[in-house]
């Protein structure tokens, strides 16, 4: 049987221990972001970072952490199927506490179904990239294809850790963004039991410049500027919302468009 808050709440302490219906994060319909997921089994994507357009960013990616609300139903349409709504975590901007997050926090220390639940509404983190695709094992349509070469990639937490490992090599002594002096990232798709799998990624040896064409592309469009495609951030007015819905979603009612 479901837990709904006040068996939360009584559990937890027995043991001691909405108008706007919010987006999750704005990344257009420009096809900008390069679905290296669908990738082929066995394959091999080449890309080249580039730096955050936003010279204050000290790394060229971003963290995005958002927060899956599901719900059974849409409040007044009995016909209506599952929906899930995607809310930002606040935490991604590193100023004050993410209420959900300090609400379901104690969670993971009250039994089985509270882990459950905890486990169910965690933050998701990803991390925003923009670069090249130089070699593509997808086969894009080509009329959809965006005219910008400059992709922005969602990249999950075990991929990223492939990325990361660039920082601990010693023999690398430039930045793998550098135009002229850069270094190639090779993507590789596999699979562990039923799910992909990108563990044999890693980093050219090879240091490489940025093509005229690159460049080109560069000059004409510009680098994105990474935090234009995280979520808004929400004010005080948009969190008490939030926290209905969260509170809603967790107590199995509908959600309510309004």
């Amino acid at each position: 049987m479901a837990l709904n808050l006040k068996d939360i709440q009584a559990k937890l302490l027995a043991q001691q221990a909405n108008k706007d219906r919010i987006k999750s994060g704005g990344f257009g319909g420009d096809n900008a972001i390069y679905p290296f997921w669908n990738n082929p089994e066995g394959s091999t994507a080449t890309l080249r970072f580039l730096p955050d357009g936003d010279e204050s960013n000290d790394f060229f990616w971003l963290e995005r952490l958002i927060i899956k609300l599901p719900f059974p139903g849409v409040k007044g349409d009995p016909m209506a199927k599952p929906v899930e709504v995607q809310v930002p975590c606040t935490d991604m901007w590193k100023s004050g506490t993410c209420p959900i997050t300090a609400e379901i926090r104690p969670w993971w220390k009250g039994g089985k179904d509270l882990e459950d639940l905890a486990r169910k509404y965690w933050r998701k983190k990803s991390f925003l990239f923009q670069g090249f695709v130089r070699q593509n094992p997808l086969a894009e349509d080509a009329a959809n294809a965006p005219e910008n070469p400059i992709r922005r990639f969602m990249i999950n937490p075990s991929v990223f850790d492939r990325i990361k490992t660039v920082f601990m090599d010693q023999e690398v002594e430039n930045s793998p963004v550098e135009y002229e002096k850069g270094l190639d990232f090779r993507l590789v798709k596999g699979t562990k039991g039923q799910y992909a799998d990108y563990g044999q990624s890693a980093w050219a040896r090879r240091e490489s410049a940025l093509t005229d064409e690159e460049r080109a592309a560069i000059d004409k469009f510009g680098l994105f500027n990474l935090s234009q495609f995280l979520p808004k951030k929400p004010d005080e007015e948009h969190l008490k919302i939030i926290m209905e819905m969260f509170h809603d979603s967790v107590d199995g009612k509908p959600y309510d468009p309004d």
